[in-house]
């Protein structure tokens, strides 16, 4: 019989201006905003590091400012996923890896890697990039090491407290990722297929492909705007209840932010699932 696995619900990023006196309380000092929505929630996607390369400084904050058993997802730098297509990456592999993320300690969870639209499926090019990836703390010390000037040496981390494994998740949005030969790409390297709910924008996968599941909310009715009914959200809370009971960790991400419905849904799934 399977151990039970874990599910965890949070949001994709914490600094949304328009939340506050709504999500945030009144008066709250944006300096706690992570703080605050850490008490309400069971983990977070750092949406910074697809932006730039953020310090260890950072990310060491994030650390001490979240409860013990919290977890962080963080995201892949989009100038690997969309300037470099995923080609030629081993440089910037190392750039991202030595930004900081290990600075998290056990509160580092998988990494997601979000594809451009307009990237299509190439068999050899993502079999070769999954490849790449470290699947360990160990591994992604080792590749950090490699970095290059862009990282300068006070603001690189390429050590590990110690040994864990690393998942990683793929979320593509070209439909040309939506076929049996991209999923078996995937389950040759354990890497999770992102389960997207866009309204209906991009590919609505749901694939097992590796050992975790992880899922982002975007809105089902209005990218990025509608909120998740009653019902939905039940739906969501059965289907997570059979991945873990299935032995699979789950992350679910509300990313429906535009009208602050994200961090709501998010704790409405958490009541369902007790």
């Amino acid at each position: 019989m399977a151990e039970q696995g874990r599910v965890r619900v949070g949001i994709s990023g914490w600094r949304y201006p328009a939340w506050r006196g709504d999500f945030y309380p009144t008066g709250l000092p944006q300096r706690r905003e992570l703080e605050y929505a850490a008490s309400q929630l069971t983990s977070i996607e750092i949406n910074g590091s697809f932006y730039s390369l953020q310090r260890p400084t950072s990310y060491a904050a994030w650390r001490s400012e979240t409860p013990d058993d919290f977890v962080f997802t963080v995201k892949g730098g989009r100038y690997v996923t969309h300037l470099k297509r995923l080609v030629d990456v081993d440089t910037a592999l190392a750039n991202f890896f030595a930004s900081g993320v290990l600075a998290l300690g056990p509160k580092l969870g998988p990494f997601l890697w979000q594809l451009p639209e307009t990237l299509r499926f190439a068999p050899d090019v993502l079999d070769d990039f999954l490849g790449r990836l470290p699947r360990s703390t160990a591994a992604v010390a080792a590749l950090a090491e490699r970095h290059d000037d862009k990282v300068a040496p006070d603001r690189a981390l390429t050590t590990t407290d110690t040994d864990r494994p690393v998942r990683h998740a793929l979320e593509f949005r070209s439909p040309t990722f939506a076929v049996p030969e991209a999923m078996a790409v995937l389950r040759a390297h354990d890497v999770a297929c992102v389960f997207a709910d866009t309204a209906g924008r991009w590919p609505r996968v749901d694939e097992d492909t590796g050992p975790i599941r992880y899922v982002r909310l975007h809105g089902d009715q209005e990218l990025y705007a509608s909120g998740y009914t009653a019902r939905a959200l039940d739906e969501w809370a059965e289907r997570c209840r059979g991945w873990v009971a299935g032995g699979q960790d789950v992350f679910v991400y509300f990313d429906n932010d535009m009208k602050g419905f994200a961090p709501h849904d998010a704790m409405a799934l958490i009541a369902r699932l007790g």
